[in-house]
């Protein structure tokens, strides 16, 4: 049988009104999880997992399966859409890899284009899903040969290169991008080494022998740091509400993000299929890679709806791309597609090599229902964009309490621990100071989502080379990576000492 037959096998189960009902409630509760911070996809799948056993109870085994896969993975890609809207409208991350999207999102917002920023958002998420969706079903087994490529040294190389990429984030300073780059890096490695079992840093303090919650230092630093900077600097007085303005994009708005979408999504698939990668990453290397693209640079980080459009793109079309290593390896490449596969495991249905041709309809089915699912986001957000930008218009004095209460309400949900409120408001605080002196945050929360992996596959490419650092030079692809990394540290010194050298000369 051909692939295009298979996909409408796949089409024949997801439109079963039972499994539409399932995509809808999944991408619905989706969106819900990815608006609120804190509870995040991981969380959302793994609550309702118990659940789809009593809602697929009555139904044959495989029809059972397929089902509740359908409806766990609508709450994973529903997620990447919901996670732009607190971004843009509050500052506030819905979850990891809506960091990104802060820093042009709500600039935006700020601007009266907050209708455009979400809107670009939905249709950024719908074009780059479906792409993924596409490259799944066409690249998955091509892919996955590729993606078993992939060791440790070329993992540490390749995270080395996103660090040094995190340059182009630094806005005037790279000295500054760097020095908090390598703060996240020191936050990363707090707690209990999994390794040797020591405490590194930890003080004696319990609650730290977990490590920092990324999700705690994200809010603190770009939510309540918002908050903090409207309580000090006395913001609030400014009373001139914030308008929405246009709902819908602007022909021109379209033309700027089309390029940002397309490169997006493409990249994001591919970093999704990398083990570990994930969607965050593939945000982050997508708003890098449109800084650099663009013609006009300066315009990012103060309201540039590339900034946008690119990072939601690649967020969504990496959860697409993190399907490949689960469904043809069996490999988990992220958090929440480990919890897919413990649900498909909870229904005696093995992901693997062996999926497509044991259980065909569970596999073509779930990928039919994302594209069906992915339509039902369209036409579910767009609308509700008016809804959501309505936000915006609230008054600074009724705005900022409902902030600080979703940020408290998605931190203490996440460990249920005090401690975690106590370092919200202590990176709140930190948040505001590093941005009123110019040192930016996105390095930082950067730094602390990569250290762990740096880390953990540079003891690895350790481990089976017996201590060889030449490991990461003999290995062509991390040498490639490296030389990279290397090069993207010194072109930008190179560039800005010749320019001082021809100022020099003209003054002479």
């Amino acid at each position: 049988m051909s692939t295009i037959q298979y996909l409408a096998d796949g089409f024949s189960i997801a439109l079963q009104w039972h499994n539409l009902i399932f995509a809808f409630i999944g991408v619905l509760i989706g969106t819900a999880v990815g608006v609120l911070p804190g509870i995040g996809p991981m969380s959302g799948v793994a609550l309702l997992m118990p659940v789809t056993a009593s809602l697929t109870g009555g139904l044959e085994p495989e029809h059972a399966a397929a089902s509740a896969i359908i409806l766990l993975a609508g709450v994973y890609y529903g997620a990447m859409y919901g996670g732009s809207t607190t971004s843009i409208l509050l500052n506030t991350p819905g979850e990891s890899s809506s960091v990104v999207t802060t820093l042009d999102g709500y600039q935006m917002a700020k601007q009266g284009r907050a209708g455009a920023a979400l809107s670009i958002a939905a249709i950024g998420s719908f074009v780059a899903g479906i792409v993924a969706l596409i490259a799944l079903v066409f690249l998955a087994q091509p892919l996955s040969d590729l993606a078993l490529q992939f060791g440790p040294a070329e993992y540490f190389s390749l995270m080395l290169l996103g660090l040094c990429a995190v340059s182009g984030l630094g806005g005037k300073s790279m000295t500054k991008a760097l020095i908090m780059t390598i703060f996240g890096l020191l936050l990363a490695t707090i707690g209990i080494d999994s390794v040797s079992g020591v405490a590194r840093f930890t003080y004696e303090i319990p609650s730290l022998y977990q490590g920092l919650e990324f999700l705690t230092i994200a809010v603190g630093l770009f939510a309540v740091g918002e908050v903090f900077k409207t309580i000090l600097e006395k913001d609030t007085s400014a009373s001139t509400v914030i308008k929405v303005g246009r709902i819908l994009p602007t022909k021109e708005d379209m033309k700027q993000s089309a390029g940002p979408i397309a490169r997006g999504s493409i990249m994001g698939f591919f970093v999704g299929v990398l083990p570990g990668a994930g969607a965050t990453l593939a945000s982050f290397f997508s708003y890098i890679m449109e800084r650099k693209w663009s013609k006009t640079p300066e315009r990012f980080g103060k309201g540039a709806i590339e900034g946008v459009a690119g990072p939601e793109s690649a967020n969504n079309s990496a959860s697409g791309g993190a399907m490949v290593p689960l469904l043809t390896l069996g490999i988990p490449g992220s958090g929440t597609t480990a919890i897919l596969m413990g649900a498909l495991l909870m229904y005696n249905v093995q992901p693997g090599p062996l999926l497509f041709t044991d259980h065909p309809q569970i596999a073509w089915g779930l990928i039919a229902s994302m594209f069906i699912g992915n339509v039902m986001l369209l036409i579910l957000n767009l609308p509700l964009v008016k809804v959501f930008a309505k936000i915006i218009e609230t008054p600074p004095h009724f705005l900022i309490p409902g902030i600080v209460a979703i940020s408290v309400f998605g931190v203490y949900a996440v460990q249920i621990s005090t401690f975690d409120l106590v370092l919200l408001v202590i990176c709140g605080l930190a948040g505001y100071f590093l941005n009123k002196n110019d040192f930016p945050l996105a390095p930082l929360v950067l730094g602390l989502v990569l250290g762990p992996m740096i880390e953990n596959n540079m003891r690895r490419a350790l481990t089976s080379s017996n201590g060889d650092f030449m490991i990461f030079l003999t290995k062509p692809l991390s040498l490639f990576f490296l030389i990279c990394a290397l090069l993207w540290l010194l072109i930008p010194l190179l560039l800005k000492k010749r320019g001082k050298q021809v100022v020099i000369n003209e003054e002479a």
